[in-house]
């Protein structure tokens, strides 16, 4: 089958060459087409480009759907590096309690909410579990994410670990977007291991990395390397074993504090470090010479009015950033990619075009997929998203309390949100 949009106001994200990321100073080069078409056959993009360069060749036989994009722009979907999608219920409560000034002590109630939805997904059924995350992937597809990777880690216990990991690896199967999923047992210690965390360690090393992939549950694995979590040393056993497995690492460092994990992540090749709340000029200067993507989480930094990112020095540095959302119930209870790119943009002080970049290009290379999605380029797949009426790229993070995305197109087809599951 072939679609065919043409009169677009602005086709964003065009790249011609190969290109895995974009660092530094060219995070501000955004390369785009105005007055454009853009043909895609099957899932793949076929052809684009200007509107005078439409020809009769490009029509064929095929069956053809027209689409006109007359004052609308056409991007690349959002690729989404970094979630907890799947779990049970938001934590309203522990909101509320937190603008009361209940909670004050930020790590150790991060860490109590972490257990608590443990518990919960201990008590829920895996169909259950699973009802509630598709709703959440139909949600996150409307807003514009054509590709999101998903961690467990709140199991804490072999087998509520895997519980997690099925329910990703159905959602992967039944949904058309594109899903990575990571192993993340150790996102905080479980209790009964407070007073000998080597033992959890063990766990972890011994029995769920390997049950992990043997069922081949899992494209990545992730450690909590932070204050008050995970020390270089237990982070640096975990991934040395996940790699045996084929696990490659991905690192949660810096939250709260220079911890040592991008030191880590690093040394063993991680695809990506997330969250750098804090990072200093070491770090930036291993990742200078890496090919780990350093990854900003807007959400966590927003909801808990904390410390950002120096998202302008690590570019001005000449590294790579990537954003992304880190949906999950307790730090940042959303999806929603225009709003981490409206707040790339007001709270980060990045520019539209490097917003672009972070959420699409580069976010594809945290996730592993820059290969066939993140721009609009000839043979990826056609996962792309139309906005409505919009004046230009500034619109979407300008208008941060509106969804302007209007059509969805997921692997070469337009998007009614009612597949099967």
């Amino acid at each position: 089958m072939k679609i065919l949009l043409e009169n677009i106001k602005e086709l964003i994200q065009v790249v011609e060459e190969p290109l895995h990321f974009r660092a530094g100073v060219q995070m501000s080069t955004l390369n785009t087409i105005q007055n454009a078409f853009l043909i895609i056959r099957d899932e793949v993009i076929e052809e684009f480009g200007r509107m005078d360069q439409l020809k009769d060749k490009y029509m064929d036989d095929d069956l053809l759907i027209e689409i006109d994009c007359t004052n609308r722009l056409v991007y690349p979907s959002f690729c989404d590096s970094h979630t907890h999608l799947v779990y049970c219920h938001a934590s309203e409560k522990n909101f509320t309690d937190r603008i009361n000034h209940f909670s004050v002590d930020r790590i150790n109630s991060q860490k109590v909410e972490i257990l608590n939805s443990a518990r919960q997904i201990h008590e829920i059924s895996e169909e259950d579990l699973y009802n509630i995350a598709i709703e959440r992937i139909i949600d996150v597809m409307k807003m514009g994410t054509g590709a999101i990777e998903i961690k467990s880690g709140y199991g804490l216990n072999t087998e509520d670990e895997l519980k997690i990991l099925r329910v990703i690896r159905r959602i992967s199967e039944d949904s058309p977007v594109c899903v990575r999923s990571t192993f993340m047992g150790s996102q905080v210690v479980p209790p009964k291991y407070a007073a000998n965390i080597s033992k959890y360690v063990d766990l972890i090393i011994n029995e769920m990395i390997p049950q992990v992939a043997a069922d081949e549950l899992a494209d990545f694995i992730d450690v909590f390397c932070d204050k008050g979590f995970y020390s270089q040393y237990e982070t640096d056993r975990i991934l040395m074993a996940g790699i045996k497995y084929g696990l490659r690492p991905k690192i949660h460092a810096n939250q709260h504090s220079i911890s040592g994990g991008v030191q880590v992540g690093v040394k063993y090749n991680s695809l990506s470090v997330d969250h750098l709340d804090y990072i200093g000029d070491e770090e930036i200067e291993l990742l200078k010479d890496s090919e780990t993507m350093p990854t900003i989480l807007p959400g966590p930094s927003f909801f808990f009015n904390q410390s950002l990112s120096p998202v302008r020095k690590m570019i001005d540095a000449g590294l790579p950033v990537a954003l992304a959302s880190d949906y999950n119930p307790i730090t940042s209870p959303g999806g929603n990619m225009s709003f981490i790119s409206s707040l790339g943009c007001i709270k980060y002080k990045m520019s539209p075009q490097e917003v672009i970049n972070a959420t699409t290009l580069n976010s594809a290379y945290a996730m592993g997929v820059s290969d066939s999605l993140g721009s609009i380029s000839k043979g990826k797949i056609a996962n792309l998203f139309i906005t409505s009426d919009a004046a230009g790229i500034e619109s979407l993070p300008y208008h941060f309390g509106s969804n302007m995305i209007e059509t969805v197109i997921i692997n070469g087809e337009v998007q009614t949100f009612q597949f099967q599951h």
